[in-house]
């Protein structure tokens, strides 16, 4: 068997000083004489003791550990997101815990934990509901908001500009001849399928296009929804010459769906999608969209909440990124109508 690990006492023993005072050192405390404190690091390294992170953070009042909550740990946005931060938090010595919550209870359980539990010294919850989860954390515990509005201006937020992505994304197709674009949302219990919603409403209004609901259909983010998006349009008699998916699993399955259709993509349905997925570029055809930079989101939600922690002055307390059009061949010239 591996002999027993030492433990501060040994250190102690075999330096001829208390406890406590092997722990000031660790600690790195001035109140120890130099002579003292040599003798305790050279117990330290006979002994090739190893002091407990976590006790030591403890000891200092820091985990240097960061929380951050999301719906899921599989989105590819909020994969991305989190990537970014942890990335960046390293770079400030602190390391990362991910965990996910996908409604209010369990989300109300897990900040019990890490907050009430004094597990980390800060929060960045990725959130993209229109609810009131913020007010289930403590309001002097630091606290980033990212990809939605925290609806408290006093707490601060980093979002993708999602109403300016929309009205971008539409306006290319409008900019292409096509009047008759239909729209494909995310939830809309969601703040970002309400902006995207609003954006491309702007655009419309903008260039003198009425706006009609009844080519509006209400998805999940899933290709599936995308896809049922385009059949039940087709089967109400109201094709379209172009669709806005506000996100590129969607706009897939409204590719695919033109295909079990035979339309062709984009001499008579033009796509326009939201994210720039690694794959979006692999689609049939190429999936012109909107890029966001979800990493560089995560990374700029660490450095907020890290001038948070230590207590430097926030004045940014509503970041939104802009998303890059990217145009790619599911976009092309609007005819008027889905026949070319």
């Amino acid at each position: 068997m591996a002999p027993n690990r030492p433990t501060i006492r040994d250190v102690a023993r075999q330096a001829g000083v208390s406890h406590q005072t092997v722990s000031r050192v660790i600690n790195g405390s001035e109140d120890v004489l130099p002579e003292t404190r040599a003798m305790v690091e050279a117990a330290i390294e006979d002994l090739g003791y190893h002091p407990s992170a976590i006790a030591r953070s403890m000891a200092r009042g820091s985990t240097h550990t960061l929380a951050i909550i999301s719906p899921n740990l599989t989105d590819y946005t909020f994969a991305s997101v989190i990537e970014g931060a942890e990335v960046e938090a390293r770079q400030h010595g602190y390391f990362v815990m991910s965990s996910s919550a996908s409604d209010p209870q369990a989300f109300r359980e897990l900040v019990d934990e890490l907050v009430g539990h004094g597990r980390v010294d800060g929060l960045i919850v990725i959130n993209p509901y229109a609810d009131e989860r913020y007010k289930l954390i403590p309001r002097d515990f630091p606290l980033v908001f990212v990809g939605a509005r925290s609806h408290d201006e006093k707490i601060c937020s980093i979002s993708l500009d999602d109403e300016r992505v929309a009205y971008e994304a539409t306006r290319h197709l409008i900019s292409l001849g096509h009047t008759q674009i239909a729209l494909v949302t995310g939830p809309m219990t969601e703040d970002c399928s309400q902006d995207r919603t609003g954006g491309y409403r702007r655009a419309l209004s903008e260039a003198g296009i009425p706006f009609n609901k009844s080519i509006v259909f209400e998805g999940d983010w899933s290709a599936s929804s995308g896809q049922a998006a385009l059949v039940a349009l087709l089967e109400h008699g109201l094709p379209p010459t172009a669709v806005f998916a506000q996100n590129d699993r969607m706009a897939m399955g409204v590719l695919h769906a033109a295909r079990d259709a035979n339309l062709q993509v984009p001499q008579q349905l033009s796509v326009i999608g939201v994210d720039d997925m690694p794959l979006s570029s692999y689609f049939d055809p190429p999936l012109t969209t909107m890029r966001q930079d979800m990493p560089q989101i995560g990374q700029e939600a660490i450095r907020m909440l890290m001038s948070i922690i230590q207590k430097k002055n926030v004045d940014l307390q509503g970041i939104k990124f802009p998303a890059q059009l990217v145009i790619r061949q599911s976009t092309g010239k609007g005819g008027g109508s889905s026949s070319g």
